[in-house]
Order: structure tokens, then sequence, then C-alpha cells
């Protein structure tokens, strides 16, 4: 498996903080004819990510990423938040460099391609659109078909990237299988039946776990992403030092609002008592505040699991880095005897390798169906 290679390229300042919303997986745009589908053994498909800040390309043979190349977006920390302006304008200046690098690294030119698969949503509309108009240009320039991804289906296709190059062998999830995806915008439970169909059986009601974790940092004070800063803090500390109020959400949804007020008015009312409270217990806070996070999630999934009966799960999304996240539901998958499919870290952040292996499934369902004809 190739590491992803990260260039950062500067941008400029603006004064709006992001809403991601999504964008309709139809009707703006479409696959290219499938007659102009290659009919070759092997399939290399480009890949290109841009649903928020970063500006991701790649390259798959198959299963197999030959390259994956990530440009971050570090302006964004000055504003606590992602500016969706600045990040549409970086990925207008990143994209060429970017799928340059990428098809360099991978060895393939672009005359060898089969496809080109593109995030059209969920996401910030600006940065979604700088990824879908170049990718439909270079697809109808080149004659082979444009597939759409959906961002959140790639997060939970991960597993079945092949792991060749690693020197180990590792079987993809069988189905059925329940998917957890976790990340800034999305908090999902999905109960999955192929690698391009599955039913969608809890998520967030209001904020999503990746959010509850950044606010919570900005009320102690720690710079953005606060997510990781939270999670290397707790390290050391308690996590049973402070108690936070969980939500009581019916069936297999998820509220994660509640826990921020919680933390807020604990801050306030101990720091009225003691200006130094929070440097005094901050790696105790974090430690309590992320114990209550990752227990509501991991409380969820251990219910889906009994109620569908299955012993896969699949995790992916920017918050299945978290350590205590991915300790607390390899514990809980082997009281439950259930194998867990961890992702690599890598692949946790957005990235277009897993735009590209769901690119390849939908690939793969096309020429099955193109060939049938003949």
């Amino acid at each position: 498996m190739q590491s992803a290679s990260k260039i950062t390229i500067p941008a400029k300042k603006n004064f709006m903080l992001c809403q991601i919303i999504r964008l309709p997986l139809r009707g703006c745009f479409s696959i290219t004819s499938k007659l102009h589908i290659k009919l070759k053994k092997d399939i290399y498909i480009l890949a290109i990510e841009s649903s928020c800040d970063d500006t991701g390309a790649a390259v798959l043979c198959n299963r197999q990423v030959l390259s994956n190349v990530v440009a971050n977006q570090e302006i964004h920390r000055e504003y606590g938040g992602v500016v969706p302006e600045l990040a549409s304008r970086d990925h207008q200046k990143n994209i060429v460099p970017v799928v340059h690098l990428a098809l360099k690294k991978a060895g393939v030119a672009l005359s060898e391609l089969n496809a080109i698969a593109v995030t059209v949503g969920p996401g910030l509309p600006g940065s979604l659109l700088v990824g879908v108009s170049f990718s439909k240009s270079l697809a109808q320039a080149l004659g082979i078909p444009l597939i759409e991804v959906d961002h959140l289906q790639a997060h939970g296709l991960v597993p079945f990237i092949e792991q060749g190059n690693s020197g180990k062998v590792i079987a993809p999830p069988e189905f059925p299988h329940i998917t957890l995806i976790i990340s800034g915008g999305h908090t999902r439970l999905s109960f999955v039946t192929n690698p391009l169909s599955g039913l969608v059986i809890g998520q967030t009601l209001d904020d999503a776990v990746g959010e509850a974790f950044d606010k919570g940092a900005r009320i102690l004070g720690l710079t953005y992403p606060g997510g990781p800063l939270i999670d290397k803090l707790g390290r050391n500390g308690d996590p049973g030092k402070f108690n936070f109020k969980k939500a009581n959400v019916p069936g297999f949804d998820f509220s994660f609002s509640g826990i921020k007020t919680s933390l807020l008015y604990f801050i306030q009312k101990e720091t009225e008592k003691n200006p130094n409270f929070i440097n005094e217990n901050l790696p105790d806070i974090c430690a309590s505040y992320q114990e209550c996070l990752v227990d509501m999630i991991v409380e969820k999934v251990h219910k889906a699991i009994g109620h569908h009966g299955v012993k896969e799960l699949v995790l992916g999304g920017g918050v299945a880095a978290n350590a205590r996240m991915r300790q607390k539901l390899l514990t809980m998958a082997a009281q439950d005897q259930v194998h867990l499919h961890l992702p690599e870290l890598e692949y946790c952040t957005d990235n277009a390798a897993m735009i590209g292996i769901t690119g390849y499934f939908h690939y793969q369902i096309q020429r099955t169906e193109f060939e049938g004809t003949n």
C-alpha cells in the first residue's frame, strides 16, 4: 500500500465559517455513457476528493492504491473552523498539481485511465464544485466514465483496499455488517448488505461527534482542530475523574449537543471557584469528556450489533483515528465476538484512495452490464 503523500499550499484570509451540507447525488452531473468503458483486465481509476478543505487525488489499479496525494490547508486554524470561500479557492489552486503528482507517483498516463471517480457529496458546495468540474472536464476530454461517489459510503469501503504492498493479507469485511462513520460533520450507523447498498439505521440528531470534540476543545481554550488534542492530552488523564451528562436517545440515533453544554456549565462553575481549574486539571477534563463521547458511541454500536446479529464491524471517518475510540471498540468487539475492521490512520481523514475503491465497485457493475449486452 502506498502511504499518502501530503503537500501544503498556503491560502489567503477570509472571515466566514463553514457549514457542511449535502449536494444531491443525481441531477447536477451524470456518469459518462458506459459505451466509452474500456474493456481491460486491469482497471485504472483516477480518484479526486475535494469535499471540505483537503484536496486529494489517488490512482488505483483494481483495488490496489498506486498513489495517494493530499494537499492540506493550514489557514483554517486561524479561524477555529473551515472557511468555505478559502477552501474552494485553494482547491482551485491545488487540484492540478495534486492530480499531476498522483499520476506521476503511480507511473500511470492519462491515456491508461479507465475512469475518473469524484466525490459529489456530502460536503461544502464550493469545494465539491471544484472537484466535480475538473473531473467532468477531464473525463469528457479522455472519453472515459465519470463516476459519482458518496463521501460517507467511501469511508466505509476503506477495508476493501488491497493490502498487498504491506506484506500482509487482510481479508475484507463479509456481508452483512455494521458500518460506523464518525467525523467532524457526520455520525452514522448503517446496516450494509453489499459494497454499494445499505440502510442507515442511526445518525446524529444534532451535532456530529467530531464537532463535539472540537467545540469541547474550544471551551477548554485549545486550538483547532481540537479533537486530536483532547485525544493526546486525555492519554495522561483519569477518564473517571469527572462526569458529564449523556443524552438518552432511543433507537440507534445519537445526540451530542447536550454534552457540550454540560462541559460548558461545568467549566464555568469550576473556574468561578478556581480561575486556574482548567490548567490544573486539563488532562483529567479531556480524558473524562472524551470517555463520555466514546461511551455514547460504543453503547449504540453494541446495541446495533446485537439487534442485527452481525459478526463484522467497519469503522471509518476522521474520529476513527481517536486512540480511546479504537481501544474501546476493540474491547467491545472482543466481548461480542465481532471482527472490527479499523482503517489505517492515513485513511481516517479525507482522502482520494477511498473515493477510488468506491469508484472501482461502481465500475465493475457498469462493465458487467455492458459486457452482458454483447
